[in-house]
């Protein structure tokens, strides 16, 4: 037991450590936030974030360099209306109220760590989740406004002034971006940069063959309304397979979860119920290899069932 608190003591400093070094800002953005603080009074929702900022913008400098979104991009993707030195502040608050009520129910233990990481994993995963549902949700209106875009260009309007017009009728998500499009062409940006921008932004694979299909007739020329409409017949077939597929494979993808999940719920209530029936398991030598297998046995199963139950169209 001496050993275990000994390698969640170590664990748990490494973590703080680890944050304090992060945020600590460079000199220049110390120098630069103290002559803001000077120059400008700032909102209490400013003055509570401020702290966290240098902690977003590592981040986001990070994510750049890997190629990957930056938190900012995930929010936007998402739909959130919350500054990246918010959501930060909200994983850091998470992580320290996880670790705290694992400590007040555990004491100095490896729950202690593992609740801390899970707790501050918990924002992300309902961005993510909130970032699957405005995509199939923008997948899905897809096709009726590439239909009205290409029959307000069949009108004779042109292609900047036909966005304009479906970002005024369509519904959201699509007029938000569309709306976005239209503000970023009048400040100066070309139509096919800020299509561009929109794709980056929603992460549609539809919506990126539509824009490559209007950046390629901006070059080469060609009736752009007669080509929106095969994209959008194509879109269609696709949108009604993709439902079908998932109508068939619903129950299946259901019992994959719960049988993946239905183990961890268990443990988990066990542990907080009567944490010595379950001690045993983390103590004794032949209860953690039984759950290193077991883990081993439930991620190599969810794996099988998602790879029979996913299919690329």
């Amino acid at each position: 037991m001496g050993i275990v608190i000994l390698v969640s003591a170590v664990a748990a400093a490494g973590v703080l450590i680890a944050g304090i070094a992060v945020a600590l800002p460079a000199a220049s953005s110390a120098g630069r936030a103290r002559w803001e603080t000077i120059s400008a009074p700032k909102s209490l929702r400013t003055r509570i974030s401020q702290p966290f900022e240098a902690l977003a913008d590592r981040s986001n400098r990070q994510h750049r360099l890997n190629g990957g979104l930056t938190v900012a991009e995930h929010l936007a993707r998402a739909d959130l209306k919350l500054r990246t030195a918010e959501f930060v502040m909200i994983q850091v608050g998470l992580l320290v109220g996880g670790a705290l009520l694992a400590l007040w129910r555990f004491g100095f233990s490896p729950q202690f760590v593992i609740a801390g990481v899970v707790a501050y994993l918990i924002p992300m995963r309902v961005v993510k989740f909130r970032q699957r549902r405005r995509l199939t949700k923008f997948n899905s209106r897809l096709p009726d406004t590439l239909s009205l875009l290409s029959n307000a260009m069949k009108a004779g309007l042109s292609l900047p002034q036909a966005i304009e017009s479906v970002a005024k009728n369509a519904s959201a998500p699509i007029s938000d971006e569309l709306e976005r499009v239209v503000r970023e062409t009048k400040l100066g940006s070309s139509t096919p940069a800020a299509l561009a921008n929109m794709v980056r932004r929603v992460g549609s694979e539809d919506l990126d063959l539509i824009v490559t299909a209007i950046a390629i007739q901006a070059n080469v020329g060609g009736n752009l309304a007669r080509i929106l409409d095969g994209i959008s017949h194509t879109i269609r077939q696709r949108v009604q397979i993709k439902a079908q597929i998932g109508a068939m494979t619903a129950q299946m993808r259901a019992s994959g979860w719960i049988i993946t999940l239905l183990p961890f719920i268990v443990a988990a209530i066990l542990n907080v119920v009567t944490p010595s029936y379950f001690r045993v398991m983390f103590t004794e030598p032949f209860g953690r290899v039984l759950l290193v297998l077991a883990g081993i046995s439930i991620f190599i199963g969810n794996v099988f069932v998602r790879r029979i139950t996913n299919f690329r169209i």
